[in-house]
């Protein structure tokens, strides 16, 4: 249970994290040295990133601290 907590929410927060980037922060197109194409797209971008990588943080977390199955 715990491990597929785990991969769950490590899972969940790579998808945060390429969404974010990917789709809202990174402006498309050409020249990529302008002023328009520093900016995100999303102005709370970076902040879903971060997100993503506390989730994927919380899934190492959760595998550490919720108990072992006992096997007697």
């Amino acid at each position: 249970m715990r491990r597929l907590l785990m991969i769950y929410l490590i899972l969940i927060g790579l998808v945060v994290m390429a969404v974010s980037y990917f789709l809202m922060a990174t402006p498309w197109g050409f020249p990529p040295d302008t002023v328009a194409h520093s900016n995100p797209r999303v102005q709370f971008a970076p902040v879903l990133f971060i997100v993503g990588i506390v989730v994927s943080f919380l899934g190492v977390l959760v595998y550490e601290l919720l108990p072992a199955r006992r096997t007697d």
